[in-house]
């Protein structure tokens, strides 16, 4: 999907099309621009000026999305918002919706089971699509089909999606990225040298900016550069498996399926501070975040339809340092009073006297729930009150 917090919100606020706009800092409650909606107007009757600017915001949040236009100053998803601030001031700032996204996930990826039912999900924005058995799939090399799909879910969402077509999932998530947004790339097996050699490392994905880095230091830039290194040279510097995989991917090859059902292994929420929060001075705001955290956590799980027993909380500190904890209990779960109760145990088991920028819960060893796994008797295990040091007051 093109950008797809950004344009969920622009459905909500059209005015706001073909301007600088970023999404994050903080999760939706109320919007500030909603206090300057006209007397019996609508969210697009807001004023553009009535929008908050980047130029303005103070805290530690960071960006989850941004429309085009504001990709076009340098600013990008995971950016720190005043370090954005400094490049496009004049850019708006929304919060993110989370519960709105989903809705048009879940909308979009139906409207493409209902024409093509081998898809893989990717996430909240990203599927693929296996159509060698989808009636005209084939015709003009798969463009027809993709142009199909993007119609049908442009008249049900409103929304723009990029369509990467190739033969294997390798090549098509890359092509995916060549013409965005609202486009088409068709990659065929005998494009690898113009099209996908010339790209660089880091577009390929599973090449992270660590072993991007090191390509960098042997003179290898491009996927074209490290096709022509030797199997065994890579496998020598990059490890036997690792170096195995840079080799294949490099001449384009994957054969991994399209997976149309994979249990997760765990789901989980977090949230990143504005600003510092002390274990103790700012016990009470921590104890309401966490609280909401879990919550919204078992609402995820009993949507999705999961139990799980093994709980872990996550924390960053203010130097960056992250600690994680977790406990196993003697059932399946998805009950958030006792997701809270045993984070909280699993909490006083990490030191909380420095400040802290994120806090996150984890719920792991997933099962469906209703599974003879689930209604299974299990042995015992580790209390969720068993007693635990702890050093400093717990929120």
């Amino acid at each position: 999907m093109d950008a797809f917090y950004a344009s969920v919100e622009l459905l909500r606020y059209p005015q706001l099309k073909g301007l600088p706009v970023v999404i994050g800092g903080g999760r939706r409650s109320v919007d500030e621009a909603i206090r300057n909606l006209p007397e019996g107007g609508t969210l697009a009757d807001i004023p553009v000026e009535a929008f908050p600017r980047l130029k303005d915001y103070a805290g530690r949040g960071v960006i989850t999305t941004a429309t085009y236009p504001a990709r076009q100053f340098g600013i990008g998803s995971a950016m720190g918002l005043m370090k954005a601030a400094k490049l496009c001031p004049q850019a708006l700032i929304l919060p993110v919706d989370f519960d709105e996204y989903r809705r048009f996930s879940r909308a979009f990826k139906q409207v493409i089971l209902d024409i093509a039912p081998l898809m893989e999900d990717r996430g909240v924005d990203e599927v693929y699509i296996d159509f060698t058995d989808v009636p005209g799939g084939q015709r003009d090399g798969g463009r027809s089909l993709a142009r199909l799909i993007q119609k049908s879910i442009l008249d049900a969402t409103g929304l723009t999606c990029s369509i990467g077509v190739a033969p294997n999932k390798l090549i098509a998530k890359m092509a995916s990225e060549f013409n965005k947004p609202n486009g088409i790339s068709v990659v065929y097996e005998g494009d690898l040298e113009s099209r996908i050699w010339p790209l660089p490392c880091r577009k390929v994905n599973g090449i992270g900016p660590k072993a991007d880095e090191k390509l960098k230091r042997f003179g290898i830039e491009t996927v074209g550069q490290l096709a022509a290194r030797d199997r065994d040279w890579l496998m020598q510097n990059f490890g036997k498996a690792t170096g195995a995989w840079m080799h294949e991917v490099s001449w384009g090859r994957d054969d991994r399926p399209v997976v149309t059902e994979s249990e997760p292994v765990s789901m989980s929420r977090e949230t990143t501070f504005d600003r510092d929060l002390h274990a103790v001075r700012d016990r009470a705001e921590l104890g309401a975040i966490f609280t909401h955290l879990c919550e919204k956590l078992a609402e995820d799980l009993q949507r999705k339809g999961y139990v799980g027993k093994t709980i872990g909380i996550k924390l960053r500190y203010d130097d960056f340092r992250i600690a994680t904890r977790d406990q196993t209990i003697d059932r399946f779960t998805d009950d958030g009073k006792t997701i809270r109760q045993v984070g909280g145990q699993c909490l006083k088991r990490v030191p909380l006297e420095r400040p802290l920028r994120l806090l996150g819960v984890r719920v792991g060893a997933l099962a469906k729930a209703g599974s003879a796994e689930a209604l299974a008797p299990t042995g015992a295990a580790r209390s969720a009150t068993e007693p635990a040091a702890t050093t400093a007051s717990l929120f």
